[in-house]
């Protein structure tokens, strides 16, 4: 049988250097983070859908919309989110949201609540 050799490679799969060729790459566990579907359901609160079926809902608590949050306070504001790249964001990408900590939320939960 054949050994196997580990090599790590810190960069995304367009990056590789060009001594891994393809076949060599071996991902290793983890879920897929990227939202795959957003929707404002009802004031403050989101129903996501990651790549890989799960789904949950995203709840804004009053008190956490300040600083770079506080737009979303404004109801046509908030109904404008998409995930365009797999994380939950708004025009501008102002605010954007890392999807890794929300799955894992919705996934222990069912929601997230942001306070």
């Amino acid at each position: 049988m054949d050994e196997i050799q580990w090599r790590f490679v810190d960069a995304g799969l367009d990056q590789l250097p060009p001594q891994v060729d393809d076949d060599e790459i071996v991902t290793v566990g983890g879920p897929i983070w990227d939202v795959v579907k957003v929707e404002a359901i009802g004031p403050l609160t989101l129903a996501v859908e990651f790549e890989d079926g799960l789904k949950g809902c995203v709840r804004f608590e009053p008190s956490f919309l300040r600083g770079h949050f506080a737009k979303l306070a404004d109801p046509d504001y908030f109904v404008q989110v998409t995930a365009p790249h797999g994380a939950v964001s708004w025009p501008n990408e102002q605010p954007d949201m890392a999807p890794d900590t929300m799955y894992d939320g919705i996934k222990a939960h069912g929601m997230w609540v942001l306070r």
